[in-house]
């Protein structure tokens, strides 16, 4: 595995959702297996075009994300490999049950994706604001639970989606995004990707998604100061690269989680049980602290719920501070 580190704070001017959309398109232009199942949202991520060509192959279920994954469920049934799409908050909380019973306790693989997690849901508001979604997820045996960061992984990991077995969820910002990586980058689900390491760093900031790019304006930051810190991009939360956080908890002696989440039951709980029983570390959480969504700007959002880099440059300073 192999990446190529961008890294310049910039825009994407591509949509995270049309990486979902062209390479879904080339999957199923390759294996006739594959099957797509939408909740009256194809508009939205540009889906429609799967439609188009394969009718038989890209449901539109409509507003009844429960039904859509027991569609999911029972097309896996048949030897089908699908992929079910709504928004993060209706591809967890409205479908956990059905995704549950029909699909991961009968054994079935569905590939769930949601998109618009945590504050990157902006005006659609609190009620499309999911801060748990993928803890739900991490709570069901024997699933795989993603984070992309941007275009270039979330394509590759939309590509190895056919070959991973039971449930999995993966969640998305649908929109803009900052380019983290260069083309010609390579991931393996399950294991973390190192992006900044010295012999002397003072902790290790483990993080996912947009709160990639935080982590690494807040290594800039620390740098500044003198403060070397481990960066890693832990994008698969379950199953967790253990082996990696473990080795960054024994050189470092502390850890610092950021996620666009609730802390309560997402990537620093999981990082948090490791730690526990394998190798009690002082961690500090970045992350929704106990609140609900609401209406605003992504901007505003990650100001209100502290999920900037001056947020993670405090976590590691208390950090560091706790070591003595």
């Amino acid at each position: 595995m192999s990446v190529n580190l961008i890294g310049k704070h910039e825009k994407d001017p591509r949509a995270l959702r049309d990486a979902m959309a062209l390479t879904l398109e080339e999957l199923m232009a390759e294996d006739k297996r594959i099957c797509y199942v939408d909740c009256d949202l194809m508009n939205c991520v540009n889906t429609g075009r799967l439609h188009k060509k394969w009718p038989e192959r890209a449901f539109e279920a409509g507003i009844a994300e429960a039904n859509a994954a027991g569609v999911a469920a029972g097309l896996a049934a048949t030897g089908k490999i699908v992929f079910l799409h709504s928004f993060g908050t209706f591809a967890s909380r409205r479908i956990y049950d059905p995704i549950y019973m029909s699909a991961a306790y009968a054994g079935l693989s569905v590939r769930v994706l949601g998109s618009d997690p945590g504050v990157t849901a902006a005006f659609n508001g609190g009620t499309h604001m999911p801060f748990e979604d993928a803890g739900m997820y991490l709570s069901i045996p024997g699933t795989t639970v993603l984070d992309p960061a941007d275009y270039v992984q979330f394509q590759a990991i939309v590509r190895q989606l056919p070959g991973v077995e039971g449930v999995s969820y993966t969640r998305f910002a649908r929109k803009s995004h900052i380019t983290v990586y260069g083309e010609g980058s390579a991931f393996t689900i399950g294991k973390g990707v190192t992006l900044h390491e010295s012999a002397n760093d003072a902790a290790a900031i483990v993080c996912s998604g947009i709160m990639v790019d935080e982590a690494l304006k807040a290594y800039e930051q620390l740098a500044g100061e003198g403060i070397s810190v481990r960066v890693i991009d832990m994008f698969t939360w379950k199953p967790l690269d253990e082996a990696l956080l473990l080795k960054a908890a024994a050189d470092c002696g502390a850890i610092v989680t950021a996620e666009n989440h609730s802390v309560g039951n997402g990537l620093g709980s999981a990082v948090a049980n490791v730690l526990a029983a394998k190798k009690p570390t002082i961690q500090e959480f970045v992350g929704v602290q106990g609140r609900f969504g609401q209406v605003g700007a992504q901007d505003f959002l990650m100001d209100e719920y502290n999920l900037r880099a001056a947020d993670i440059v405090a976590a590691v300073k208390r950090a560091i501070a706790r070591k003595g």
